[in-house]
């Protein structure tokens, strides 16, 4: 009757394993941890923008409306009131108007928490938004 030998040693296979595994969920805990950092970021800079883009679209030129009831923007009041919410928000970014329109591009940039470990220290956000002066609805 002949016994099964056991293989010599396999010694440290479930250390490499473990350590493998460890390292695959450190890993994902980066991506979820800093991932929702950036997203969160990113909601708060499209909320920038967005109010910006408002803030500036509000400055009508008035004397155009007044004359020949057209809505258009004064451009220059436009970007400054723009740029006066963004510093006012502690944001920074560029503000580009037209007589039609507003268009803010806030950028800002997330440190990361987790993925630093693994040399990526800070990630990149941008969010654009644009207004535009309409008539109100049931208004003339």
């Amino acid at each position: 009757m002949t016994l099964l030998r056991r293989p010599r040693s396999d010694a440290g296979m479930v250390s490499a394993f473990t350590i493998a595994i460890a390292a695959g969920l450190l890993a994902l805990l980066g991506l979820v941890t800093d991932g929702g950092l950036v997203l969160a970021a990113k909601v708060e800079a499209s909320g920038q923008a967005q109010e910006a883009a408002r803030a500036g679209a509000r400055n009508l030129d008035l004397a155009k409306l007044r004359t020949d009831r057209t809505m258009q923007l004064g451009p220059g009041e436009a970007q400054s009131a723009a740029d006066t919410y963004l510093r006012a928000a502690g944001a920074t970014g560029q503000v580009r108007a037209t007589t039609q329109e507003v268009t803010v591009t806030v950028e800002r940039t997330q440190r990361t928490q987790l993925l630093s470990l693994v040399g990526i220290t800070s990630l990149r956000v941008t969010a654009t938004a644009t207004a535009r002066a309409a008539w109100q609805e049931g208004t003339s």
